[in-house]
C-alpha cells in the first residue's frame, strides 16, 4: 500500500482582520496541516491568529510582499518534508472546499494551478476590466515566449510538489512573483496543469504597492520582470519549447 502523501496548505496574509477566521475556519475542514504567513499585519490580524490553536504561523515583523510571503511557505514545506504545499488567498476569492481537488490533480503534475477562465461557473463576478487586459496580455506573453498554454497567470489557487518548489529560485516579493514562477517552471521543464476556480472578486480596490497601482504601470513592471527572468534562466543554460514545458488543463 502506497505511503499516504503529506500535503500543507499554506496562506499569506497581510491585514486580513475581517476574514481571517472565517477562511481559516473552512480550510482547517480540508486539511490537517494548515500555515498561516503573516506578512506584517497591524490590523488585528495578529491578534487573532494568536486565539488559534489549530494552525501554524510565520510572522514577518514587517510587510516584505505576496511573493515573500509565498516564500516562506515554500520554505517552511521543504524544510518540514512536506510532499506539497496548497496556497490560496484569504479574501475569500478561492473556496478552500477545492483543496482536495487540487491535491489530487497534483498526482499527475508538478504544480497545479486554478484558472478563473478555463470555465463559467453560475455566479461567476465580472473581472475588473484593467486586471484582465494585464492578465491577459501578460498570459499571452507567456504562452509566446515560454510555449505555456496557460489560460490564468495570476491566480494565487496553486498546488506544488516538492519536488517543483526545489527546481524554483524566486527572488521576486512583490505580486509579480508568478512571472518568475513560470519562467522558473518552463525552464525546469516541470509538469504544469491547469484547473477551474469560480471567478470571485471581492476586493475591487486592492492595492499592488505605490505605483503599481496605476495599470500602465504595473504592467510594464511586469514586463520587465519577465524579460529579466527569461534573461536570468538563459544565462543560466535554459532553453524554452513546447515540449519542455509540458503544461496542459483540464476543464473538469
Amino acid at each position: 500500500m502506497p505511503k499516504r502523501e503529506r500535503w500543507l496548505v499554506a496562506i499569506p496574509v497581510y491585514n486580513e482582520v475581517d476574514t481571517v477566521n472565517e477562511i481559516l475556519d473552512q480550510v482547517t475542514q480540508y486539511a490537517s496541516d494548515v500555515l498561516v504567513v503573516d506578512d506584517g499585519s497591524h490590523d488585528g490580524t495578529s491578534e487573532v491568529l494568536r486565539t488559534r490553536s489549530d494552525v501554524r504561523v510565520i510572522q514577518h515583523a514587517e510587510n516584505q510582499g505576496y511573493g515573500a510571503a509565498l516564500r516562506s511557505a515554500f520554505a517552511y514545506t521543504m524544510q518540514e518534508n512536506f510532499d506539497g504545499v496548497v496556497t490560496l488567498d484569504c479574501d475569500g476569492q478561492h473556496q478552500p472546499k477545492r483543496i482536495p481537488r487540487f491535491i489530487e490533480a497534483a498526482g499527475a503534475a508538478d504544480i497545479v494551478s486554478g484558472s478563473r477562465y478555463l470555465k463559467q461557473y453560475e455566479g461567476d463576478d465580472a473581472p475588473p476590466a484593467e486586471r484582465m487586459f494585464i492578465n491577459r496580455r501578460i498570459t499571452g506573453e507567456l504562452n509566446q515566449r515560454l510555449g505555456l498554454n496557460l489560460t490564468d497567470a495570476f491566480c494565487g489557487f496553486k498546488a506544488y510538489r516538492s519536488s517543483a518548489l526545489r527546481e524554483l529560485r524566486i527572488t521576486d516579493n512583490g505580486y509579480a512573483m508568478p512571472l518568475q514562477l513560470w519562467v522558473e517552471a518552463a525552464a525546469a521543464g516541470l509538469r504544469v496543469i491547469e484547473i477551474p476556480v469560480p471567478l470571485i472578486y471581492l476586493d475591487l480596490s486592492r492595492s499592488f504597492g505605490g505605483s503599481l497601482d496605476h495599470a500602465e504601470t504595473r504592467l510594464n513592471y511586469y514586463n520587465q520582470v519577465l524579460e529579466d527572468a527569461i534573461a536570468d534562466a538563459e544565462a543560466n543554460g535554459a532553453t524554452f519549447s513546447k515540449e519542455k514545458s509540458r503544461c496542459g488543463n483540464n476543464a473538469s
